[in-house]
């Protein structure tokens, strides 16, 4: 496609940008960027989608009679668009202590908001499914991305238990990432709280 935005029965999948980010000339395999600006400095992806992948939520889908909707400012072919069923192997979240808490938490303008502070909120995809283990859990300064966290320097020694006594068992669970629930590992820096879950 062009350029445009999609709906999925009635609810935005988001926007989609030019099909061309750059020439299809001058492309490098490597990159540097010492040294001065260039306009044609470590040119890559050239000639490709600026996004080739959409997630469409589970919960935007219907049993049957879906619709999609795109309105294309540019022009474009629909009939190379497609759909692809994902299996989610882990549930994951990272969160840090710095996050603002979520909206259902804030009371009202006239009330002291963000009561509860940021928090992680983990829920197996399916109805039957709950969290059956937890693969990983660190407050401190984790590093990695889901599936493949690990402990940084800093790591409070009890976010595992606590994890896991918030959440096995459950359809979802919700843990406030602060250091009145881990404790503090490590006094004056921002920390976060890396969590990766499995549902069965």
């Amino acid at each position: 496609m062009g350029k445009g935005e999609a709906w999925v029965n009635g609810q935005s999948v988001g926007r989609y940008w030019p099909t061309y980010i750059s020439s299809p000339n001058g492309c490098t395999a490597s990159c540097n960027y010492k040294g001065s600006y260039s306009s044609d400095k470590c040119l890559k992806n050239c000639g490709k989608p600026s996004q080739h992948l959409y997630h469409v939520p589970r919960s935007f889908i219907q049993p049957d009679g879906n619709t999609l909707v795109l309105f294309e400012e540019m022009g474009g072919d629909p009939t190379k668009i497609s759909f692809a069923t994902r299996q989610t192997g882990s549930l994951c979240a990272r969160v840090s202590e710095s996050h603002p808490s979520p909206m259902d938490a804030w009371i009202s303008s006239q009330q002291k908001v963000g009561k509860l502070g940021p928090v992680v909120h983990l829920e197996c995809p399916y109805p039957n499914q709950v969290i059956s283990s937890i693969k990983f859990a660190s407050f401190g300064t984790p590093h990695g991305s889901c599936g493949s966290y690990s402990q940084g320097n800093c790591s409070s020694h009890g976010a595992l238990a606590v994890v896991q006594q918030a959440c096995i068992g459950a359809k979802s669970c919700t843990i406030g990432v602060s250091t009145k629930m881990f404790g503090d590992p490590c006094t004056g820096i921002t920390k976060s709280l890396a969590v990766e879950a499995a549902c069965s």
